[in-house]
C-alpha cells in the first residue's frame, strides 16, 4: 500500500519561510516513476495546486500566486519531495497536501498545515 506522509507545517510570521516534505513508502512503489505534486487547500476554499515537477525532477511548474516564491525539489533515492515556501503571505494559510500521480493512478497525503500569520 502506497503512502505518503507530509510534514513540516507549523506557525510562521509573514515573510518567513517554512520547507515541507512529503516522504513516499510502499510496496512495489517506483517513486521515481511518479510526477509530485503539491496543493494546498484554503479554508472555505477548494483545493488548488501549487506546484508540480516531473518524476525526474527537471521540469517543474507552479501556480502564478506562488511563482518566484516556492521552490518544488525531489530526491528519488530517498522518495522524497519538498516545497520551500519563502516570503509567506497570510493567503498561503492552508493545509497542504502531496500527490504521486502515474498513467491515471493518484496517491494523496493527509496533509500538513501552514499557518502564516502575526
Amino acid at each position: 500500500q502506497v503512502q505518503l506522509v507530509e510534514s513540516g507545517g507549523a506557525l510562521v510570521q509573514p515573510g518567513g519561510s517554512l520547507r515541507l516534505s512529503c516522504a513516499a513508502s510502499g510496496f512495489g512503489f517506483t517513486f521515481s516513476s511518479y510526477a509530485m505534486s503539491w496543493y494546498r487547500q484554503a479554508p472555505g476554499k477548494e483545493r488548488e495546486l501549487v506546484a508540480v515537477i516531473s518524476d525526474t525532477g527537471g521540469t517543474s511548474n507552479y501556480a502564478d500566486s506562488v511563482k518566484g516564491r516556492f521552490t518544488i525539489s525531489r530526491d528519488n533515492a530517498k522518495k522524497l519531495v519538498y516545497l520551500q515556501m519563502n516570503s509567506l503571505k497570510p493567503e498561503d494559510t492552508a493545509v497542504y497536501y502531496c500527490k504521486a500521480r502515474y498513467l491515471g493512478v493518484e496517491y494523496w497525503g493527509q496533509g500538513t498545515r501552514v499557518t502564516v500569520s502575526s
